[in-house]
Order: C-alpha cells, then sequence, then structure tokens
C-alpha cells in the first residue's frame, strides 16, 4: 500500500493544506494510505482530530510523517530539511512554482525525487478536474473584490436614501482570465459598475454575459489577436499605442482597479503606469494579482499596501487564495486527489505511467535530473519584488512617469457561464491566471 504523506506548509504567508478529511477518505478509498504532521491543518482551520477520525495517520514530527512515504503533497514546495527526509525515489506533487524557484527543483533532482508541477497540469477535458490555477485563480479573483472593497472608503452599490443618492462604485478588470472573471462576477454581486479588458476578443462575450461592459480597440488586429490554442498573441506597437489611450482615459475614471495579467515563465506584463495610476481620484484602489512575479502595476509592492502622492491605495497582497484558505485547500485537495489516481495502476498498485499525457506534462524532476523541456535550459530571471512582509501596512511611494505600454496578455479563458452565479464560476480556464501550457506563451490568470 501507497502512503501519502502530508506536511506543514513552512513557506511564509502560506496559510493552505494539501489534504482536507474529506480527500483523506477518498485516497483511503483508492488503496492509499495517509500520514499527516501535527498542526498541517491548523491554519485552514482543520485541526488534527479530524484527519484522524478520516482514517489518517498523524505524525509528531516532519521525520516521522516522511519516514515511510512514498509521495509528498504539497501545496508549495517543499522545503530543504523536508527534501533531505524524503526517502529514496519518492514522489513530490506539488505547484512548484518551477520558472522562478529553480532552486527548489535542483534541490528535488539531487535527491533523486520524482516530481511533479501542478502548474503544468495540460489544459485539456481530462484534466479540468486537477486544474489548479484556475481552482486558485477563481478564489483569488473573489477575494481581490474583497480586498478592494475593504481598502475602499466608499460603498460598492447605489443607495437611495432620504439623505440622497450614493453612486455606484466603478470597478476595471484587467484581464479577463478565471481570476478576471470571478472578480467581474463578484464586483457585480456587489452592486459595482463593471467594466473589463483583454487582448483576446473571444473574452468579449464572457464578459456581456456577466453584465459587465468590455473595453478594447475593436480592429482587425484585435479581432485576430488570439491563437488557436486560446492563448493572446503579440500586439503590434500601434495597436498597443491605440489600446493604451483608450485605457488611460477610461483608469481616470475608476474607484477600483483590479489586474490579473500573467505569462508563464516571464515577469507579469506592465498594464498599469505611473502616470496612469496618478490619474485616478484620491481613494482610489488597485488590487495587483500578479505581484508575486513582479506585478502589472508600476509601483506596486509585494506584501505592502503603497499610497501615492495622491491618494491611491496599490495593494500587492501575496496569495490571495490563503486568505480563504479553507475552501482553498478544499479546492486543492480535490486537484491532487483526481491527479493521484493516475498514479496507480489497474490493480491499484504505484506505477505511474510517465507516457500518459498528464503526467509526462507535469513531470518536471525523475531520476536525479531536470526532465522537463522548457526547464533543461537555464531558468529565467526572476521578477523582482519587494520581499514580503508579515502584515500589509502603508508606505508612500513615488514612481516616475511613464508612457503607457503594452495592454494585458492574459491566460486562455474557459467559456464562463451565461449569467454570475451565487457560487463562482467554474473554471474559466483563461489561465489569467491559468495554468502553463507546454510551451510558455502569454495566458491568462
Amino acid at each position: 500500500m501507497a502512503v501519502i504523506a502530508v506536511t506543514k506548509e513552512r513557506r511564509a504567508v502560506e496559510t493552505r493544506v494539501a489534504v482536507t478529511p474529506e480527500t483523506v477518505k477518498k485516497l483511503i478509498a483508492l488503496g492509499f494510505a495517509v500520514t499527516v504532521e501535527a498542526g498541517a491543518g491548523v491554519a485552514a482551520s482543520v485541526p488534527d482530530a479530524d484527519y484522524a477520525a478520516a482514517g489518517a495517520t498523524i505524525a509528531k514530527t516532519l521525520k516521522d510523517t516522511l519516514a515511510r512515504a512514498d509521495i509528498l503533497f504539497k501545496v508549495r514546495g517543499p522545503e530543504a530539511e523536508e527534501i533531505a527526509a524524503l526517502k529514496a525515489g519518492a514522489i513530490v506533487i506539488a505547484t512548484l512554482n518551477p520558472w522562478q524557484d529553480r532552486a527548489t527543483l535542483d534541490a528535488l533532482a539531487r535527491a533523486g525525487a520524482t516530481a511533479f508541477a501542478m502548474e503544468f497540469v495540460p489544459r485539456i477535458t481530462r484534466a479540468q478536474v486537477m486544474d489548479v490555477l484556475s481552482s486558485q485563480a477563481n478564489l483569488a479573483g473573489y477575494r481581490a473584490v474583497i480586498e478592494a472593497a475593504e481598502a475602499y472608503g466608499k460603498a460598492l452599490p447605489m443607495m437611495m436614501t432620504a439623505a440622497g443618492t450614493i453612486a455606484a462604485a466603478k470597478v476595471f478588470i484587467m484581464g479577463v482570465g478565471v481570476a478576471g472573471l470571478q472578480a467581474i462576477a463578484t464586483a457585480r454581486r456587489l452592486g459595482a459598475v463593471v467594466t473589463a479588458t483583454d487582448v483576446r476578443p473571444a473574452t468579449k462575450e464572457q464578459v456581456e454575459s456577466l453584465g459587465a461592459k468590455f473595453l478594447a480597440v475593436e480592429d482587425e488586429e484585435f479581432r485576430n489577436a488570439q491563437t488557436a490554442g486560446g492563448y493572446a498573441k503579440e500586439m503590434s506597437k500601434e495597436y498597443q499605442a491605440k489600446q493604451a489611450e483608450l485605457v488611460s482615459s477610461h483608469i481616470a475614471k475608476q474607484d477600483i482597479v483590479i489586474t490579473t495579467a500573467l505569462i508563464p515563465g516571464r515577469p507579469a506584463p506592465r498594464l498599469v503606469t505611473a502616470a496612469q495610476v496618478a490619474s485616478m481620484k484620491p481613494g482610489s484602489v488597485i488590487v495587483d494579482l500578479a505581484v508575486e512575479q513582479g506585478g502589472n502595476v508600476e509601483g506596486v509592492r509585494l506584501g505592502e499596501v503603497a499610497v501615492t502622492a495622491n491618494g491611491v491605495k496599490i495593494m500587492g497582497v501575496p496569495n490571495l487564495p490563503g486568505r480563504i484558505a479553507t475552501d482553498a485547500s478544499a479546492l486543492y485537495s480535490r486537484n491532487l486527489f483526481a491527479f493521484a489516481g493516475l498514479l496507480l495502476d489497474k490493480d491499484g498498485k504505484l506505477a505511474p505511467d510517465f507516457e500518459d499525457e498528464i503526467l509526462k506534462a507535469a513531470l518536471v524532476t525523475r531520476g536525479g535530473a531536470i526532465v522537463h523541456a522548457q526547464l533543461k535550459a537555464a531558468p529565467l530571471p526572476a521578477a523582482k519584488a519587494t520581499p514580503a512582509k508579515a502584515a500589509p501596512k502603508a508606505a508612500a511611494t513615488k514612481a516616475p512617469a511613464r508612457a503607457a505600454t503594452k495592454p494585458a496578455a492574459a491566460r486562455p479563458a474557459p467559456k464562463a457561464a451565461a449569467k454570475p452565479a451565487p457560487k463562482a464560476p467554474a473554471k474559466a480556464a483563461p489561465k489569467a491566471t491559468a495554468k502553463p501550457a507546454a510551451k510558455p506563451a502569454p495566458k491568462k490568470k
């Protein structure tokens, strides 16, 4: 019987856990044994007693947790002490941040571990239930609106009272991927007037289906701005200039701006310049979901709320799904459960088929080496960002004004629901924060 181990998350600001009691029961039914390190689920409101009741073994130390483990489930990549405690040939499954955290991949390779990066699960129908980027981006889009509403000093919906009328807040979403679509739906439910933009024409229908207005220069180049695989094409300098002018005039009128654009393997694209921030009204709020990859907004600071000279709050909150740790853990653990099923043969024995298209796409280290084609070359430079701090705090910042840069290059967007529902829209796949494809290309988050 293969043993799955779940250890505490040791990375800063990580509150999620890789399994829940629900998935422990399912994994045991599938033929696995599960060992959970004591306290692993505390930050996600899951006590050890609940894991024990579901059938898991609770181990008091990290060494005891990993002593017999054939598979290690993690949210973030394992730390050095965890890698050192792995037994020979162990399998590690986590969101490994392969483009930026090359040191962890090298350590896993040196340890002889077989590691799968959940970010690399391909976007195919069979793998939808394993799509961690979409499940977590969905929650990030929701939480971004909640964070913005809390920081914004006014109400979001229009309110009519005997003392007068309060106008609805104007919310602008840049990048219509999974996170962007959920942000639109959430802001609409809160009563805001919502607009959104994306360089992929297919997203227009999705935006309008959620009751928001789509903003873009809709010329011939825009109508052909999407690849057959659903990714955004690089736009011409002329189009970028026209789109930047349109976006600049629009941003100046907005109360809240939320940016979500990511490109696999590259620093996040710059969507909002200091000049555009300076044009916004005092008290306006910007939430940058791409802050951990350098940010979409000029002046954003990882782990801080930067307040500009003109009174605009730029929020660089890391790990937004971790601020809804219980639900984020529930979704993530279901993604891992579905993936774990691929590791068993028809007799229920641990025997991964490395030719399976999903396993093959997600495999990053095996046999003492980094084996993923896109990662064999030297790693790309990491995005620059101020180190995260224990808690966001206001800080004055001034950044030199610059000309508007290129529009969002978000991840491919899945089809959105016709109308916003009380529950988060199902995987809207753009990867506008979406998941990395076989080749690095602009994608959704």
